[in-house]
């Protein structure tokens, strides 16, 4: 299936709606919009192998472009719309983007991109300074019409750079048609058994791979997608009311500002309609899980996958209340458990994550981490860490760039942040090692308050206190500080290696 399919014979239904304004963009309107960016594309010398990338807030107009990159057979490489110039440059560059379509709203950023891409064609939709070019005039001028030489493209995504400078993931082009199926889609459709009659809610930036690339499945299958232009809980609930939205996807963050917000407005809005909400991009903790659960009923799946696309596990709502805490079974390719040197371990030990025989994917322009990602059995790893029980079901540890050594015992902070986010006073926690001339590090928790008004020694000796009770002392933060907002990812990744640098002398610190 393609979206050119449902233009022809559904030309009319919304391919997306966005939340906020109700812009309706209709497969139609998607197909023309994308051919004609394909035929434009095509005019500028680019062809299949060859790499754009687009700088945009939530837009409907992501869409449009996307397709057409992959009616075209491009990559497409999409930046998060809160880098800065220099952080841009260096994806644009690194990717080998010929083009960059950016959003003229977000204003003074593109002139120092402009000044650091003079090698660049650079477009942009809405009223931009030059040398920035219409991209809607540009494209008006070609014919809505596909391009001779239609090929399969690709995303090529970068790591958002939460524990070092991002990396594009690159996968090769398939070589098949455009409405060849893809693993996402056979998932999807087959797993998850979505289709055209999905409308589904998508809360977070289309720049993230599960949003992008979900949300083009969707259309893909006939589905609608409702696209929120930024995350608000409460908002969140009333727009499944209103478009009676029946699948959508989330992060754990998400469910827990949910379920944070005050009874009636939990109570306040219908979700009878949803049948189907998955979560990813970090494990969730299970007393969060249990409460989704309780409040929704048995409709919250869970997987886990990298942008990398090595792999892939998932877990029902009845296998995850018999294996609380597991991220799932593999439904692509073999899990796998090793230890540093790549060498498996025996069932029920922690060690890296590797996937057997899934999908292959390259870091572009660096031959040094795509060979650190593989074993000698070519297995493949991205840098988490966990165990297997004897079922076959993964239990997420951390990524192992958290871990901490402390008095030469190895700590995990995902558990420790798991249990202090269950506390009533804590908005949002990240656990990191600091030096410790004793202990080499030690445990230290930085905690958002849900008042801040609390933040301070005594709620900090109350959290310690919270932490011995539920953990080994080992465990339990020898430190609590507090900031004011965690640094966030939209996607509701933690950037915390920011964190993490404030103590060992490598950044400045909003620390308190």
């Amino acid at each position: 299936m393609h979206p050119s399919i449902h233009a022809r014979t559904n030309p009319d239904k919304p391919a997306c709606i966005m939340a906020e304004t109700g812009a309706v963009t209709t497969f139609r309107d998607l197909d023309e919009r994308s051919n004609r960016g394909a035929q434009f594309f095509r005019a500028l010398g680019l062809q299949a192998g060859d790499t754009i990338a687009v700088f945009l807030d939530n837009t409907p107009r992501y869409f449009d472009i996307a397709w057409a990159a992959q009616r075209a057979g491009l990559f497409f490489t999409c930046i998060s719309s809160k880098l800065t110039a220099p952080e841009v440059d260096y994806i644009v560059r690194d990717s080998g983007a010929r083009l960059l379509i950016a959003a003229a709203a977000l204003g003074p950023v593109l002139a120092e991109v402009a000044a650091l891409l003079p090698d660049r064609a650079l477009y942009a939709l809405g009223a931009a300074p030059a040398p920035f070019m219409d991209y809607d005039a540009a494209v008006q001028a070609f014919p809505a019409t596909p391009i001779a030489d239609e090929t399969a493209g690709s995303d090529m995504l970068y790591s958002s750079g939460t524990t070092g400078r991002p990396k594009g993931i690159k996968v090769p082009l398939s070589g098949q048609p455009i409405d060849a199926e893809t693993p996402i889609s056979l998932l999807v459709s087959r797993v998850f058994g979505l289709g055209a009659e999905t409308v589904y809610l998508s809360p977070a930036p289309l720049y993230h791979a599960a949003p992008l690339r979900w949300c083009m499945t969707i259309q893909k299958l006939g589905g609608t997608v409702v696209v929120m232009e930024k995350f608000d809980a409460e908002t969140c609930l009333a727009l499944i009311e209103k478009y009676r939205v029946n699948a959508a996807q989330f992060v754990p963050t998400h469910f827990v500002r949910m379920l944070k917000l005050p009874q009636a407005a939990r109570q306040a809005h219908d979700l009878s309609s949803l049948k189907f909400a998955v979560h990813a991009a970090a494990p969730c903790p299970v007393p969060v899980k249990r409460q989704m659960l309780d409040w929704w009923g048995p409709i919250v799946f869970e997987y886990y996958a990298g942008t990398e696309g090595n792999g892939m596990c998932m877990i029902s709502p009845g296998d995850w209340l018999a294996h609380q805490g597991s991220v799932g079974r593999a439904v692509l390719g073999a899990l796998r458990i090793c230890d540093e040197a790549g060498e498996p371990l025996p069932l029920g030990q922690e060690g890296l994550v590797y996937f057997e025989g899934g999908p292959g994917f390259v870091y572009h322009n660096d031959p040094e981490k795509t060979a650190e990602s593989r074993n000698a059995r070519g297995w493949t790893a991205i840098g988490d860490v966990g165990r297997m029980d004897e079922d076959g079901y993964l239990y997420l540890t951390d990524r192992k760039s958290f871990m901490i050594i402390s008095g030469g015992v190895n700590i995990y902070p995902q558990e420790i942040e798991n249990l202090l986010i269950t506390h009533p006073r804590v908005a949002d926690v990240a656990v990191v090692g600091a030096p410790d001339e004793e202990m080499g590090e030690r445990v230290v928790a930085v905690v958002q308050t849900a008042d801040p008004a609390e933040a301070g020694p005594a709620l900090a000796a109350e959290l310690i206190a919270f932490a011995r009770a539920n953990l080994s002392h080992v465990k339990a933060p020898r430190q609590v500080d507090f900031m004011a907002e965690l640094p966030r990812h939209p996607t509701g990744k933690l950037y915390k290696r920011l964190i993490r640098d404030a103590y060992w002398g490598k950044t400045d610190s909003r620390i308190v």
